[in-house]
């Protein structure tokens, strides 16, 4: 006991802080490591993007309890959601909220019967990965948001659903890298409260294809 009262006093400035640095990752902003390309090209493989948890709720510190409802996410926040379906935390952009009607015709969407719009990246500006150099960069339009979205040059088996309504208390999500992302399509319609924050930032980058060296113009970038 005296041991670890002197450990305490000896260290009591540390380990306050430390405990509030779990607080505040737990309940407030945390980072999280992205290791696949399902969100290309707006977050690459090896970005840390901060996660603003104070969002949506207030929850109680490392728990899922939501004290205070500050939110709902909207069409086009990007959102990391600890999944059931999928048993991990995944990262992908809101399309549809509750009560939305919302199909896909050849990565075409469609949302309470309105046609998305689309228009042609600058594929001299884009970032597109040496793998898929032939891919499709388009800009699309999601509630006066523009944002690109990465198609392959052969879509598959996700390019098109029939139209499905979005459940109370639930979200369709999507990867913006639309032929290689299991979202909705894969794993059903995300839960709100499995939802534990919105990112808009990129805090720092590192690109494993080369050493890990650090992405700097990425730093500090906005998704």
């Amino acid at each position: 006991m005296n041991k670890l009262k002197q450990l305490w006093r000896a260290n009591r400035g540390l380990i306050v802080f430390i405990c509030l640095m779990f607080v505040f990752r737990s309940a407030v902003a945390d980072w999280n490591d992205v290791p696949t390309g399902s969100m290309q090209p707006t977050i690459e493989i090896g970005d840390r993007i901060l996660v603003n948890k104070m969002a949506y709720d207030l929850r109680l510190p490392f728990s899922t309890v939501s004290m205070l409802k500050r939110a709902d996410p909207k069409r086009g926040d990007i959102v990391i959601f600890a999944s059931e379906a999928a048993g991990s935390r995944l990262v992908k952009r809101v399309i549809g909220v509750p009560g939305d009607v919302v199909a896909m015709q050849q990565n075409v969407l469609s949302i309470n019967g309105q046609q998305l719009a689309y228009e042609a990246e600058d594929m001299a500006k884009a970032r597109v990965d040496a793998a898929a150099e032939h891919a499709v960069l388009l800009t699309e339009q999601l509630e006066g948001i523009r944002h690109a979205v990465k198609l392959a040059p052969a879509s598959g088996g996700l390019a098109s659903f029939a139209p499905v309504r979005v459940p109370e208390g639930h979200y369709l999500v999507l990867g913006d890298n639309r032929d290689n992302s299991a979202d909705s399509r894969v794993i059903g319609f995300v839960p709100r409260h499995e939802i534990v924050g919105r990112a808009g930032k990129v805090l720092f980058s590192l690109d494993y294809d080369n050493y890990y060296l650090p992405r700097s113009e990425r730093f500090l970038a906005a998704l």
